[in-house]
């Protein structure tokens, strides 16, 4: 009885909304449609966003929201201080990856996917009008939800929320119109102040959002060649008052830390002589507390990886010192990764000194066939070591196969299957994870071959989960790293991608990341493809790997690969393609359609035909 009140209840609340804000809602509520012949599947745009209390007043909070890092907001709405708070209503530019996207059979919507977990007490509308004021609409919501009951949300349910935006048309870049920046229509507009506001003009705004009567919160698409410069607030600074008491502070605290420097050496003297008769009694147990440690290293090891234990096999550690032949030298495949037997079957294991709770619960959340696969794990509670027992792939890394092997040298073709197996991987794991999966050390070492030379991507050690995140710990390879995740330590799916770029110019010229006078590659490409278009293709042949030029292959097909890795290794990280973008460019080569008979002929590339 009480569920159905609660049922009735809900939907008498969600019936109230539709109709009491129904003088408030745009005239187009579900979406703005698209055409895929006049505009591009996707782009880079912005929306004009105002900060609310008291949830949104610091950059964290809204790059949350929106999926963005703080710099990625920061820098196009001219803000200098990625830790000031915000002050109420403060203007911001967020950054949206824009798609052209298919709703039904006969209509396509134009959005960015804003990916949402719902909490308690949240409906669509109340997120729609509250959190993303108004950039997007419940009525929106729903149909790109299809399969959600909006009355009977879930905690923890992910909900794709549409935040309104528009690519320009070709004839609106060959304008000089580069973004077209949604912005939400407030009662006291007008197209003229809108346009003065921005930068653009009455006309070219009613040409793109037609000559019609414009509601409050509708969305409105303001053309402009650039975005504009918004005046904000100085940073929050410590008043003359509060300096005044910090250094009356810190008289007195100096003349109380003179008289306790004086009380504590008087017990440092003591202090000594008792220590060096305790170190005396503590020699002789410190066998024991060593292996005292290494037990509760252990048994702590095992405690976090306890919920791994229904879904991978566990490995007794003699098992694996007997496929290893007690972890020799000669069955090294690459650093601490080792090849072994088990049962007559070759597997890789991986042997750490550390933890793998962290790369294990990344790999719980993977499951693709372009990410290596991880066959289960072993604690050694002895000597506190972890293992990782994995999928053994029969031709070795990408590496070694373009770089210190001279047998079976890989044609244009191969390496063409090698990026798209790799870019469906990453795509994977940036796209269909929740939180999104940054792998973090994309190189060619950590991307392996199997017997059909299909490949996929290892080694998750450094992986994190969640996006929008700045550390100061810089780990990864030389000529692989962003420059953004180098200089401020940004944490995103786009650092993946300016390493995967890396990787598409090392399957083009056959050189390695860095040559020998510690040059990167990527620094050379900028140098070299920076100038008239004319020259690339000359430049490309001088660039590309003498094994392609004497088999002859599409320079055509070449090139729209170099094009990008050069889109891939954009110094501004907003303005490099997403993997989904990247998967579908390069999936529209010609030497990707196979013959339908042709051995080791993937899912994907039958897709292509």
């Amino acid at each position: 009885m009480q569920i159905t009140l609660q049922i009735c209840f809900l939907l008498i609340l969600h019936l109230f909304f539709h109709i009491s804000s129904s003088q408030f809602l745009p005239s187009n509520t579900t979406g703005y449609t698209c055409n895929l012949s006049q505009t591009a599947s996707s782009c880079q745009t912005y929306a004009f966003f105002t900060a609310m209390g008291p949830n949104q007043l610091d950059l964290a909070s809204i790059g949350d929201l929106f999926s963005v890092s703080r710099p990625m907001i920061a820098k196009p709405s001219n803000i200098t201080s990625l830790t000031s708070p915000l002050v109420p209503n403060q203007s911001l530019f967020i950054p949206l990856t824009c798609t052209c996207n298919s709703v039904n059979t006969t209509t396509n919507i134009s959005y960015a996917k804003i990916n949402y977990t719902i909490k308690g007490g949240d409906t669509f509308y109340l997120v729609s009008t509250t959190l993303f004021n108004n950039l997007t609409t419940y009525q929106s919501v729903e149909l790109v939800n299809p399969t959600l009951v909006p009355i009977n949300l879930t905690i923890g349910q992910d909900v794709i929320f549409p935040i309104f935006c528009k690519c320009p048309t070709k004839t609106q870049l060959q304008n000089q119109i580069n973004y077209l920046i949604s912005y939400v229509f407030q009662p006291s507009d007008d197209i003229s102040s809108i346009a003065s506001r921005f930068g653009s003009t009455t006309e070219s705004i009613v040409e793109v959002n037609g000559n019609r009567t414009i509601r409050p919160t509708e969305t409105v698409f303001v053309p402009v060649s650039k975005l504009p410069e918004l005046t904000q607030p100085a940073p929050t600074n410590v008043s003359n008052s509060q300096r005044t008491t910090e250094r009356t502070s810190a008289v007195i605290g100096l003349g109380v830390g003179l008289g306790v420097c004086g009380l504590v050496l008087i017990l440092m003297g003591s202090f000594l002589a008792y220590r060096e008769s305790v170190w005396k009694k503590r020699v002789g147990r410190k066998k024991d507390d060593g292996e005292s440690k290494k037990n509760e290293a252990g048994v702590s090891l095992m405690a976090d990886v306890s919920d791994c234990l229904d879904k991978y096999k566990v490995y007794r550690v003699e098992e694996l010192n007997e496929a290893t032949d007690g972890f020799d030298d000669r069955w090294v495949i690459q650093g601490s990764v080792f090849k072994g037997y088990i049962h007559g079957k070759p597997y890789a294991i991986k042997k750490m000194k550390w933890n793998a709770y962290e790369e294990l619960k990344i790999l719980q959340k993977v499951n693709h066939g372009n990410l290596v696969m991880l066959e289960g794990f072993c604690i050694d509670s002895e000597d506190a070591n972890c293992y990782l027992v994995y999928e053994y792939l029969e031709n070795g890394s990408l590496h070694t196969r373009l770089h210190e092997s001279n047998v079976d040298m890989l044609n244009w073709r191969t390496r063409l299957g090698i990026a798209v197996d790799v870019a469906n991987g990453l795509q994977y794991i940036h796209e269909h994870t929740r939180p999104r999966v940054v792998h973090k050390d994309v190189k060619s070492s950590n991307i392996l071959l199997d017997a059909n030379m299909r490949a996929k991507i290892a080694n998750f050690g450094l992986a994190k989960s969640g996006c929008n995140a700045i550390t100061m710990h810089i780990v990864g390879t030389q000529g692989y790293i962003a420059p953004e995740y180098l200089s401020d330590g940004i944490v995103s799916t786009k650092m993946d991608v300016f390493s995967f770029g890396i990787v598409l110019l090392e399957l083009i010229s056959g050189r390695e990341a860095v040559n020998e006078d510690g040059k990167a590659l990527w620094v050379e490409v900028h140098e070299n493809f920076n100038g008239k278009e004319d020259k690339h293709i000359h430049n490309l042949k001088g660039f590309m790997d003498d094994v392609l030029l004497k088999e002859l292959c599409s320079i055509d097909s070449v090139m729209n690969v170099m094009s990008i890795a050069i889109a891939c290794l954009h110094r501004d990280p907003t303005k490099r393609p997403s993997m989904v973008d990247i998967v579908y460019a390069l999936c529209k080569s010609d030497d990707l359609f196979f013959d339908i008979s042709q051995d080791g002929l993937s899912p994907r590339q039958v897709l292509a035909r």
